[in-house]
């Protein structure tokens, strides 16, 4: 079950799921692009640090805050295209459209949990940001990483529920993949 949601409605690629597609793909770019930011450093770090240079000061807080900070935004595309893991030991068995509609609630329910992540992660961006908290080498405010996981979160949130939602209303949901 790791196709996109398909439905007949005699569309090719409605304009909601291409949009979705198109800011997912972009988040989990932004995320690639900050790793490879991070080993980029970490292999300027070690090469300088044997060629008796010096490494880079603080270089495991910046892979620290690179990882916190790209995580999620990988999330919403591994959302859209249903790449999370599902067991559907029970449902195997069950006929196509009513095993369809099993699956679109749980994935309602999968965008429940992500909403109330994004939620938690807010407040916790919003405390962290009060506190002032920052890295002890770099002295980088540890609010930054809040920000992207809270979008990346957020926005998987909204993936779910219009994947879900569009099971059950293909005309007003239209997140048609071809």
């Amino acid at each position: 079950m790791s196709e996109p949601i398909v439905h007949q409605t005699g569309e090719s690629n409605s304009l909601l799921y291409r949009l979705l597609h198109a800011v997912c793909i972009s988040s989990a770019a932004i995320g690639g692009l900050v790793i490879f930011g991070a080993a980029f450093v970490v292999t300027y770090s070690v090469l300088s640090s044997t060629l008796g240079f010096g490494a880079v000061r603080g270089e495991f807080e910046l892979v620290e805050l690179a990882c916190a900070a790209s995580a999620s935004l990988f999330l919403p595309l591994c959302q859209l295209n249903r790449g999370h893991v599902m067991v559907d030991v029970f449902t195997s068995k069950i006929p196509g459209k009513t095993n369809e509609m099993v699956d679109a609630v749980w994935t309602l329910l999968f965008a429940v949990g992500w909403a109330y992540i994004a939620w938690r992660l807010f407040v916790g961006l919003e405390e962290i940001h009060s506190y002032g908290d920052k890295t002890m080498l770099l002295r980088a405010p540890v609010w930054w990483v809040y920000v992207p996981a809270v979008f990346g979160t957020g926005l998987s949130a909204i993936v779910a529920a219009l994947m879900g939602l569009s099971v059950f209303a293909p005309r007003l949901f239209p997140m048609e993949a071809k």
